[in-house]
């Protein structure tokens, strides 16, 4: 039995990475009611949770762009459109209902939609866990760093010894009141520019050891340090960052009966998978000739977009118009 959906939108987009929000973008020009999911609770996919502060320069018009200044742009370019955000939300069931989808969240609520436009990505992002001190998510225990100026003044430890682990050590350590990193071995996988970078700077790196502990009443006040010979190093801490890296994995998408190719979504050159009104665009797309670039999956969403138009209302062209025609 189908209950009354919670939202009744044109589109659900299912990913809020570069893909997702230009998506979003073209829909709303196309004058859609759109929905945005996607489990991370900040819009950006990788690009937040990943390198906000690393380069992009392959994104037309921009000779160089910060990841994390690329997706406030591309945000700033949907918002306009009023999309319903679903985010921090698992997409999880995918019924068909006539000639509507019917989509169940995590959040115990459903979306009912014409189409489903799949920007996943690699699939849905979830982060590695400390082994200690989940209850402190939210209250100081995060997992990336979208805007490092939110943590100015604060005496952060940093766990992991890759490169979001040294990117957000060398952002951090010129505003933070201290930072130190930890990792379980003496080697990192971080770039080694980056980690002479860190090195030549105040972090206190402190390696072959694990976080064992965290407390504070509230907050988080202190963390645990124990290492491999045994020591154990008390300190003081507001903010703890895991940076262990995050798992991929398609999660629900993978029992909705579309066709795939191991742990991408077979699409036709209109971004069409098997299904009646669901389309893909971005890196979880596979296709002959398929190019896994931000750019690509910018031109892949448009396309999806503007072919679901059409099924959407069957009166409509795939063709958008020129935007210069709108002013």
């Amino acid at each position: 039995m189908t209950h009354a959906p919670n939202h009744d939108v044109d589109m659900l987009i299912v990913g809020a990475g570069p893909a997702g929000l230009y998506a979003g973008y073209y829909a709303g020009f196309r004058g859609l009611r759109i929905a945005i999911a996607d489990m991370l609770e900040l819009p950006g996919g990788q690009i937040t949770a990943l390198y906000p502060e690393k380069k992009i320069f392959d994104v037309a018009g921009f000779p160089e762009v910060l990841g994390r200044e690329l997706v406030e742009r591309l945000v700033h370019q949907v918002e306009p459109f009023g999309p319903l955000w679903v985010l921090g939300t698992r997409v999880e069931g995918l019924e068909r209902v006539g000639e509507r989808w019917h989509v169940t969240l995590s959040n115990g609520e459903s979306i009912s939609t014409t189409v489903v436009v799949i920007t996943g990505g690699i699939g849905t992002f979830e982060p590695r866990p400390l082994p200690v001190g989940r209850e402190y998510e939210g209250r100081g225990l995060i997992y990336y760093v979208p805007r490092p100026a939110d943590l100015a003044n604060k005496r952060i430890v940093i766990v992991g010894g890759g490169d979001s682990a040294f990117d957000w050590a060398l952002a951090l350590e010129p505003i933070a009141t201290s930072v130190t990193l930890v990792h379980r071995r003496d080697s990192f996988r971080a770039h080694e520019h980056t980690i002479d970078l860190v090195k030549s700077r105040s972090t206190n790196i402190v390696v072959n050891a694990e976080v064992t502990k965290i407390t504070g009443e509230e907050n988080i006040t202190s963390v645990e340090i124990t290492t491999k010979s045994g020591e154990v190093l008390e300190v003081d801490a507001d903010i703890v960052v895991a940076a262990l890296g995050f798992v991929a994995h398609l999660g629900p998408l993978a029992e909705w009966g579309l066709e795939m190719n191991k742990r991408t979504i077979v699409t036709d050159s209109a971004m069409h998978t098997n299904l009646p009104g669901v389309f893909a665009a971005g890196d979880i797309t596979e296709y002959p000739g398929k190019v896994r670039l931000i750019a690509v999956g910018f031109g892949e969403a448009a396309l999806a977009v503007n072919n679901a138009m059409t099924v959407i209302d069957p009166t409509k062209s795939a063709f958008p118009g020129h935007s210069s025609e709108n002013v």
